[in-house]
């Protein structure tokens, strides 16, 4: 009996999956939408979009952030104020740090649209085209130091859609489609999206992991297998790092080391489970900030 209700109910009212995906169903429709509008910018053009997209989260934090850096200039200029005064400033930072991130959220959730379909569209590019040529950046030039699959002529930088991840030649053959959309906006509303096998996690990761870049606050994509830690790190670094947001994994070096502390500054950084928490763990016993990793 009760399994005859309950299976009338969930035809009636669905199951909680499916009204939480009913939920974000629009938001997919607002991404689409402009994914369609992005198709025939140029490639400089689409890089500039993100560029526009930083600077309306900058300047929505602007007012608070202008407070926040008064406040620390205010602690940094007076070494010899009273301890009570001290904490009651570093009380006011705690506060307003608080509503930073709230407001953060609120401008985040606001270009969620347009910054999924940037990646979305960026992804479409390195499977529909062998080059993408843009004008060459600082970064870009920094990247034909490092990466194979970038390289400069004259002034203009040329992304290959081909290069290596785990030691393999990967040629890039992947889009987002709309389950990987719906995982991506889940994830960033700090909810769990659970995915089978094949449907894509590791593409779905790009999608939350770029637009909390574009926060500078830095993102951590932790799994608990350093070789797909490594793997997906170069596999979907370029994406990211055709925008100009830097990529790296700690498990590509040694704990406690410069090469570790360098990868941590990066706006996105892959890793295991256990090297996060073991990296943590040795901050909080440290003496000095200059030993600290994280």
């Amino acid at each position: 009996m009760f399994d005859f209700l309950a299976k009338g109910l969930t035809k009636v009212f669905g199951t909680k999956s499916d009204r939480d995906i009913k939920e974000v169903l629009p938001l997919v429709e607002q991404i689409n939408k402009e994914f369609a509008k992005l198709k025939d910018l140029s490639h400089d053009e689409l890089r500039a979009k993100t560029a526009d997209v930083l600077d309306r989260i900058n300047q929505y934090l602007k007012e608070i952030d202008d407070e926040i850096a008064a406040l620390h200039t205010k602690v940094d200029d007076n070494p010899d104020m009273d301890l009570h005064t001290k904490e009651d400033l570093f009380n006011e930072i705690d506060a307003l740090e608080e509503k930073r991130n709230e407001k953060l959220e609120e401008v985040l959730l606001e270009v969620l649209p347009e910054t999924f379909a940037i990646v979305k569209d960026t992804a479409r590019r390195f499977m529909e085209n062998e080059q993408l040529e843009v004008t060459a950046s600082m970064f870009d030039k920094e990247m034909s130091g490092k990466a194979e699959h970038v390289n400069l002529k004259g002034d203009k930088a040329v992304w290959n859609n081909t290069w290596k991840a785990a030691g393999n030649e990967v040629t890039w053959d992947m889009m987002h489609y709309d389950v990987q959309l719906i995982g991506g906006i889940v994830l960033h509303k700090g909810k769990i999206a659970e995915m089978a096998t094949g449907e894509g996690k590791t593409l779905v990761a790009t999608l939350p992991a770029f637009l909390n870049a574009l926060s500078k606050r830095g993102v951590h994509i932790v799994t608990v297998n350093d070789y797909l830690a490594k793997r997906d790190a170069e596999w979907m670094a370029p994406i990211f790092q055709f925008h100009g947001i830097s990529v790296d994994c700690i498990d590509n070096y040694k704990p406690n080391s410069e090469e570790r502390r360098k990868a941590y500054q990066c706006d996105i950084v892959y890793g295991t489970n256990n090297e996060f928490g073991f990296d943590y763990l040795r901050d909080n016993m440290t003496r000095e900030t200059k030993e600290l990793v994280q």
